[in-house]
């Protein structure tokens, strides 16, 4: 696959919608430890998007619009991203008394993952995992597709 230094990202990246970009950017940044890599703005000036990244995991931030908008304004939140860490234990206790509202406390899966969930300050939920050790799916009653 061709490598674009422009869209880091070489599966998937998400485009994560806010009414406030430049506040959600600070506090992404300072709570969850992300780094901003570049942004852009619109020909007046007002920032546009973000490109941030925590490890091998890239994110892009973008203004609400007409048809795309934050859980702030909707009222619910209509999906949840898994940001993999390697140190989760700390990465929970600075997010927690960074003020992130944990919606799932720090625990173990059956399927082998440590993992928690925090809510952002516009309602978007982010799950942060590492993994424990490698598990056969079916070990823990998933069903393979054959």
């Amino acid at each position: 696959m061709k490598k674009n230094r422009s869209v880091p990202a070489d599966y998937i990246l998400p485009h994560i919608y806010y009414e406030n970009m430049s506040e959600a950017l600070t506090w992404l940044i300072d709570t969850f430890g992300f780094v901003e890599h570049f942004r852009f703005e619109l020909s007046g000036g007002q920032l546009h998007g973000v490109m941030m990244h925590h490890g091998d995991a890239w994110i892009m931030l973008k203004n609400s619009g007409r048809t795309l908008t934050s859980p702030v304004k909707l009222g619910a939140a209509t999906q949840s991203l898994m940001v993999f860490v390697e140190d989760i234990d700390e990465h929970y206790r600075h997010a927690k008394s960074s003020g992130a509202q944990i919606v799932e406390e720090l625990f173990d899966t059956e399927y082998s993952e440590r993992q928690y969930s925090a809510q952002d300050l516009e309602g978007h939920i982010w799950m942060f995992a590492k993994h424990i050790r490698d598990v056969d799916p079916e070990s823990w009653g998933a069903k393979l597709a054959r």
